[in-house]
């Protein structure tokens, strides 16, 4: 890995990370002075495992709709293609404390669910592929850690 690359995440050492961990990942400013925090959630460790699709579609679908109880400054929940976190992009908020506060809030939301929001025919593209039982232990594994979110390298920890 000797050439910098555009995308931020193609330049961190997934080998030296430690699953669960929340790291600011990225800031843009805007033409207006808006900023974007984009944090990355790692639930699972780098390839060494991932979450199974209709868990994680889940817990996509319910992180999206019950964060914004919590906070008006969400702009985007993201799964990670290698199924092994989210990204979560906040506009105007730069304080790491309360963005762990807002996503343990939520989690602890995941677990009171009953329903995944939008889990029909006409709000999702793969209404089949879901799991709300499996949102929910990714949810209570990830909660389980709380105190390992800040440390995002194994020799943090």
């Amino acid at each position: 890995m000797s050439d910098k690359m555009n995308v931020e995440s193609f330049n961190l050492d997934h080998t030296k990370v430690k699953a669960p961990y929340v790291r600011l990942a990225d800031i843009k400013t805007g033409l207006n002075g808006d900023t974007i925090h984009k944090y990355d959630m790692r639930i699972c460790q780098p390839n060494q495992e991932h979450m199974e699709m209709p868990s994680l579609h889940s817990l996509e679908h319910l992180m999206a709709e019950l964060s914004r109880n919590h906070s008006d400054r969400i702009v985007d929940i993201s799964p990670m293609g290698c199924q092994t976190g989210f990204y979560v992009a906040l506009i105007n908020h730069d304080d790491y404390d309360d963005v762990l506060n807002l996503l343990q809030k939520t989690l602890e939301d995941v677990l009171e669910a009953d329903e995944v929001p939008a889990c029909n025919e006409m709000q999702c593209g793969w209404a089949a592929s879901h799991s709300l039982e499996g949102a929910k232990q990714i949810a209570s594994g990830f909660l389980a850690k709380r105190d390992e979110w800040i440390h995002v390298f194994a020799a943090e920890a």
